[in-house]
């Protein structure tokens, strides 16, 4: 299995060679601001199939916030790609930044429920979590 993708601008572009491990929508507050209020649609997969391709991403890390992620993104277009967890092996991608979305399937999950908004719509035969599973 081979999936591609990258950011809006072109500037960076990756490359997956392995099935996602997991596949899920999350609710959490901070997908919220990075998705501008809707839940980030993202599937893990292990860390020696993910490659960047083209381009360096750069990356933000909270300081002050324990156990922060890692978000990496296009410095030139604002794209958000990829989230690195701590104790997490693998890469979380985003999915809309697939060449091909419609790759991901459907989600197997919801998570960080216990964030969402009033507005979120969660179809009823996903499993829901109030964080991560």
């Amino acid at each position: 299995m081979k999936m591609t993708g990258g950011c809006y601008c072109g500037a960076l572009r990756y490359e997956i060679t392995a099935k996602p491990v997991f596949k899920a929508e999350c609710y959490c507050r901070a997908c919220q601001h990075i998705a501008g209020g809707a839940p980030q649609y993202f599937m893990l997969v292990p860390e020696e199939a993910f490659l960047f391709s083209r381009g360096t991403a750069k990356s933000f890390t909270l300081p002050d916030k324990d156990n922060a992620v890692t978000r990496s993104f296009c410095d030139i277009c604002g794209t958000h790609l990829v989230t690195k967890r701590p104790g997490l092996e693998g890469v979380i991608v985003k999915v809309g930044t697939l060449d091909d979305p419609a790759q991901f399937g459907r989600p197997r999950a919801a998570i960080f429920v216990s964030e969402k908004q009033p507005f979120h719509q969660i179809s009823e035969d996903l499993p829901q979590f109030q964080g991560l599973p």
